[in-house]
């Protein structure tokens, strides 16, 4: 099997850390960027040239096109991108100061944007590739306490949806990958948490809000080993698969919503359809 280039964002920790190990592994090279480089330190140490590290703060458009460039230039043509750098954060909407609703969507929505808009080129110009998008099955469903983090879950999802086939000519294939609840340190150090307030400590926030807290890594199904090796296979499959759901509680909830969704739609066909203009249901009749 031919050796791969990738740029991952976020190789701190979770999925970005495990797949940037399993990939020097296996013997591609790795563009890893974080802002605290000193955290991988030991994967540097161990693999040299194999693996290129840049600080990034994706928050930082000016930073992300720089790093993107200096990545491209420094090792030619990358294979794949993937785009996972982002967080959680929880808190019922009112909770939520301005700052953390900033963050949060410069963080998981502009910043996820504006490193496609900065790869695209690179790719196109190299004459295809592939990007690989950290979602979560929060891109399809959404859970109480956690709406500014499905506001981009769903907006990232909404905007590949339609960039997807803006690029398809140039050879650039992207994959959605929702991930259910799996055993890394998301519901841990990598979730900011609003301070809580009395009205929502007996009702649906503050039941989830508890379960948060109490629960342990072992309370999500998801191995983040398994995880991470489903999404590096995905990069073989040819066409991309637009989705990647993984995790038994992704597909049991993303399953269940949609089937919901679909029958709702179908209940309303009579009025969506007397809604047109008389001519256009003259013409139908």
């Amino acid at each position: 099997m031919a050796t791969k280039t990738w740029f991952i964002t976020g190789t701190s920790s979770g999925f970005g850390r495990q797949l940037t190990q399993l990939l020097l592994e296996r013997g591609d090279r790795v563009a890893a960027t974080l802002r605290k480089p000193e955290a991988i330190k030991d994967l540097a140490d161990q693999y040299g040239a194999q693996l290129w590290v840049r600080a990034l703060d994706v928050t930082d458009t000016a930073q992300v096109r720089e790093v993107v460039a200096a990545a491209f230039t420094d090792l030619g043509r990358i294979d794949a991108i993937v785009s996972n750098a982002g967080y959680g954060l929880f808190g019922a909407a009112e909770e939520l100061s301005d700052e953390q609703i900033s963050r949060q969507i410069d963080t998981n929505l502009v910043g996820s944007i504006q490193l496609a808009r900065a790869v695209i080129p690179h790719l196109r110009a190299h004459g295809g590739g592939r990007i690989v998008q950290l979602s979560s099955m929060g891109g399809q469903i959404a859970f109480p306490g956690a709406s500014l983090y499905h506001a981009t879950k769903w907006g990232i999802e909404g905007f590949f949806e339609s960039v997807i086939p803006e690029i398809a000519a140039f050879g650039i294939e992207v994959t959605l990958v929702e991930p259910g609840g799996a055993r890394t340190q998301f519901a841990g150090t990598s979730l900011a948490v609003a301070p809580p307030s009395d009205a929502y400590t007996e009702g649906v926030v503050g039941q989830m809000r508890q379960f948060m807290t109490l629960a342990g890594v072992t309370a999500w199904p998801g191995d983040p080993i398994k995880i991470a090796q489903a999404i590096i296979d995905s990069t073989d499959q040819t066409p991309a698969p637009k989705r990647l759901l993984l995790g038994s509680d992704a597909y049991a909830n993303v399953h269940a919503a949609l089937t919901e969704r679909l029958a709702a739609v179908e209940s309303q066909q009579e009025l969506a359809f007397s809604s047109d203009a008389d001519d256009v249901i003259a013409a139908r009749a």
